[in-house]
């Protein structure tokens, strides 16, 4: 179910549908600071990251950490279309608490492994109202994502028609992209990572491959290459 929030953050509960909510994790920082709408990976909750926010910080940004249906302290039975859906609710929240409190600095949505596929859902859609995307560990393809845990896409609603996967959509990302990947990663392999950051028409992009790490360290092993890079690409959209 996850730890309470450490000192100075705060939890919401974000009503994404009748009678469900899903818990997301804010960790601010100061108004004008850049913020991170973070979306995690499969097998995470937003308090796995209350020890690794204050890195985020040093980075210079604030962290909002979004759980998915069932995740956490949220309610419901996790779906891609959720997963999805939810997604544009959350970043609805984001943008009323963001007018409420005066927050000015640039919005970034970043998504790690199955949390790729909610970020690049809304760069590619609302990127009216976001300044960049970060991807760490993302999939291009849905079915080998799925094929991992046994699960065929029409068992969870999923279309692979033309336009349905990460690397048709972050094709119509117009904000810069990052993307990390780690360079051993046995989930989701490199490739992937490579096939975003190919198929990414945007004019600012970069990927920065971690040596040496796999899908469970590439923060860990990443170092300057991970953080300064993270911390490099938000300076640049001020």
């Amino acid at each position: 179910m996850g730890l309470p929030s450490p000192s100075g953050s705060e939890d919401h509960f974000i009503e994404v549908a009748p009678g469900v909510s899903i818990a997301a994790r804010h960790h601010p920082l100061e108004p004008d600071s850049p913020m991170l709408i973070h979306f995690h990976g499969n097998g995470e909750i937003v308090s796995d990251y209350d020890n690794i926010a204050p890195v985020f910080h040093a980075t210079g940004a604030a962290l909002f950490s979004v759980d998915y249906r069932g995740y956490g302290k949220s309610d419901g039975q996790p779906t891609v279309r959720a997963l999805l859906d939810d997604a544009h609710v959350a970043l609805d929240f984001v943008l009323k608490l963001r007018e409420e409190r005066g927050y000015t600095g640039p919005l970034v949505v970043m998504g790690r492994s199955l949390g790729s596929a909610p970020a690049i859902e809304l760069a590619s859609s609302r990127g009216d109202v976001l300044d960049g995307l970060v991807v760490e560990s993302g999939f291009a393809q849905t079915p080998p994502l799925l094929s991992l845990f046994g699960i065929l896409p029409h068992e969870l609603g999923v279309s692979t028609e033309e336009g349905g996967d990460n690397e048709d959509k972050i094709a119509q990302v117009k904000t810069p992209i990052f993307i990390l990947h780690a360079e051993r990663d046995e989930i989701l392999p490199l490739w992937q990572g490579e096939r975003n950051f190919e198929c990414a028409t945007c004019s600012q992009k970069r990927l920065v491959v971690i040596p040496d790490a796999d899908h469970s360290t590439i923060m860990l092993f990443g170092g300057a290459l991970y953080w300064k890079g993270l911390a490099d690409f938000l300076a640049g959209l001020r």
